[in-house]
C-alpha cells in the first residue's frame, strides 16, 4: 500500500465532509439540543400547571369531604345537600369543571365508589389527586373501625424508610462513600454515545462508497490508486471527521454549561427546593401529601446522598474512561466501518444492502442490549463475555468500565478487538477490491465468498 495515496484520500474525504453545511449544522446544533433536552422538561413541568379547577362534590358517605382540601390547583365545593341530577344539568351554568359523586359508605366492604361527571374529559392529575384523597379517607375510616387506640400512629411508626449508603475500599484500606446511580448514568451515557457514533459513521462510510460506485466516480479513482488504499483512506477520513465532531461537541457543551452557570448563578440552586416543593404540591401534594415532610426527609438524608454523588464524580478515573472510550470508538468504528465498506462496494443502492447488512448490524444491536444489562450486573458472565467478544465489546466494556474492570480484562478486550479488526479489514479489502468494479447485478453472500477466494 502507498501511504501517501492513503493520506491524500483521507485529506480529501475529511475536507469534503467538514465543509458540508450538514456537518456544521449538526456540530453546532446538537450541543444546543442537548442542553435544551436537559432543561426543557423542568420548564414544561412549571408551565404545564393547570390552575383554578373548580370541583363540586356530593359526598353521601360523610367521610371523604373533610379530606378534600382546596389548593391552588383545585377548589373543592361541598354540594352534598343538593340533588346530583340537578347539579349535572346545570354544570355549565354553575361554572364547575367537574362534579364528583361519592356513594354512601358500604358497611360490609368499608369502602365507597366515586363517579366524576364533566363536560370535557378530566385531566389525569385531577383524577389521581381525587383518588389519593378518597383512599386516605377510606383507609383512616378502616383504621378507626378497629377501635384500637393509637392504631394509625402505630402503623405510621412501623413504616420504615432506610437509606442505603455504599462505600468502596481503596488499596490504602480507606473507605469512600459512592453512588451506584452515578456509575449507572455514566455507563448508560457511554453506551449510548459509542453505539450512536459507530452505527452513524459506519453507515456514512457505506453510503459514501455506494454513492461513488453508482456515480462511476470510483472507476476514475481506482485508475489512480489501489482499491484497498481507497477503502482505508475513506474509512480513516470519516473517522477523523467523527473525532473532530465529537471533540467539538464536548467543547461546545462545556461552553454552554459554563455560560448558563454564569448567567443563572450558583445562588439559584438555593431555589431548587422551593421549585421542587411547587412541583410536589402540584402532583403528590394534590393527593394529600405534605410537601414540608418530604423536604424534611430530604434534608435529613440528602446530605449523604449529595456527598456520595460529589465524591463519586471526584474519584472517577476520567483519564482511563476517556482513553478507553477513544480506543474502543476507534477500533470498534474501524471494525464495523470496514465491514460496511465491503457491503457498500457490493451493491449499487442502499435498498440492495439491507440483506447484506443483517449479519453486521445484529452483533452491534446485541452488544447494545447486553450493555443495558451490564450496568445492572457488571460482573455477570453475560457482561464479562460481552465485553471480551470483539463485536460487542465496544458497547459492553464501556458500560462496565465505571464500575471497575481489572486491567487484564481491559487489555485482553482491546487486543482481541484490534486483532479482529485486522482480520476483518483483510477480508473486507479483498471483497472491496472486486466488488467496487462490479455493476449491473445484485450481489449475494455467494458472490462475496467468491470474491474473497480470488487472489
Amino acid at each position: 500500500m502507498n501511504f501517501r495515496n492513503i493520506g491524500v484520500i483521507i485529506s480529501r474525504e475529511y475536507v469534503t465532509r467538514v465543509k458540508k453545511k450538514s456537518f456544521l449544522v449538526i456540530t453546532f446544533v446538537v450541543p444546543v439540543l442537548f442542553v435544551l433536552l436537559c432543561t426543557v422538561p423542568t420548564l414544561i413541568m412549571f408551565l404545564s400547571k393547570d390552575d383554578g379547577k373548580r370541583i363540586e362534590v356530593v359526598d353521601e358517605s360523610g367521610i371523604v369531604m373533610p379530606y378534600l382540601v382546596s389548593s391552588k390547583q383545585i377548589e373543592y365545593t361541598d354540594r352534598s345537600s343538593e340533588n346530583l341530577d340537578s347539579l349535572k344539568a346545570n354544570i355549565s351554568a354553575d361554572g364547575a369543571d367537574a362534579i364528583v359523586h361519592i356513594s354512601a359508605l358500604d358497611p360490609s366492604a368499608k369502602t365507597v365508589s366515586v363517579d366524576v361527571y364533566s363536560v370535557k374529559p378530566v385531566a389525569v392529575e385531577i383524577k389521581e389527586a381525587l383518588s389519593s384523597r378518597v383512599e386516605d379517607a377510606v383507609e383512616d375510616y378502616r383504621v378507626a373501625s378497629y377501635e384500637i387506640e393509637g392504631l394509625k400512629q402505630i402503623m405510621d411508626d412501623v413504616k420504615a424508610d432506610i437509606p442505603v449508603s455504599t462505600y468502596t475500599i481503596g488499596e490504602d484500606g480507606e473507605d469512600k462513600i459512592t453512588s451506584s446511580e452515578v456509575y449507572m448514568v455514566i455507563s448508560l451515557a457511554l453506551t449510548m454515545i459509542i453505539y450512536m457514533f459507530i452505527a452513524m459513521f459506519s453507515g456514512m462510510v457505506m453510503s459514501s462508497v455506494i454513492e461513488e460506485k453508482s456515480s462511476k466516480v470510483v472507476e476514475v479513482l481506482v485508475s489512480s490508486v489501489k482499491a484497498i488504499e481507497l477503502m482505508f483512506g475513506k474509512i480513516i477520513g470519516v473517522a477523523c471527521v467523527a473525532l473532530t465532531q465529537f471533540f467539538l461537541w464536548i467543547v461546545l457543551a462545556l461552553v454552554l454549561i459554563v455560560g448558563i452557570n454564569l448567567f443563572v448563578g450558583l445562588d439559584s440552586l438555593a431555589g431548587d427546593a422551593g421549585q421542587m416543593a411547587q412541583i410536589t404540591q402540584m402532583t403528590d401534594g394534590m393527593g394529600g401529601a405534605d410537601p414540608s415532610s418530604l423536604f424534611q426527609s430530604m434534608a435529613e438524608n440528602g446530605g449523604s446522598e449529595i456527598s456520595a454523588v460529589l465524591t463519586t464524580l471526584k474519584d472517577l478515573d476520567y483519564g482511563r474512561i476517556i482513553m478507553a472510550f477513544v480506543l474502543y470508538f476507534v477500533l470498534g468504528y474501524l471494525l464495523y466501518a470496514s465491514l460496511f465498506a465491503a457491503i457498500g462496494s457490493s451493491v449499487e443502492n442502499e435498498g440492495d444492502s439491507t440483506q447484506l447488512q443483517m449479519p453486521v448490524t445484529i452483533p452491534l444491536l446485541i452488544g447494545f442490549f447486553i450493555a443495558f444489562y451490564a450496568f445492572r450486573a457488571p460482573d455477570s458472565q453475560l457482561a464479562f463475555w460481552g465485553s471480551i467478544i470483539p463485536f460487542t465489546s465496544p458497547m459492553v466494556m464501556l458500560a462496565r468500565l465505571p464500575f471497575g474492570v481489572p486491567v487484564w480484562e481491559l487489555v485482553l478486550s482491546i487486543a482481541l478487538l484490534a486483532l479482529t479488526f485486522a482480520a476483518m479489514a483483510y477480508i473486507s479489502a479483498k471483497i472491496y477490491k472486486v466488488g467496487i468494479l462490479v455493476s449491473g447485478r445484485k450481489s449475494t453472500f455467494k458472490d462475496l465468498y467468491k470474491w474473497l477466494k480470488q487472489k
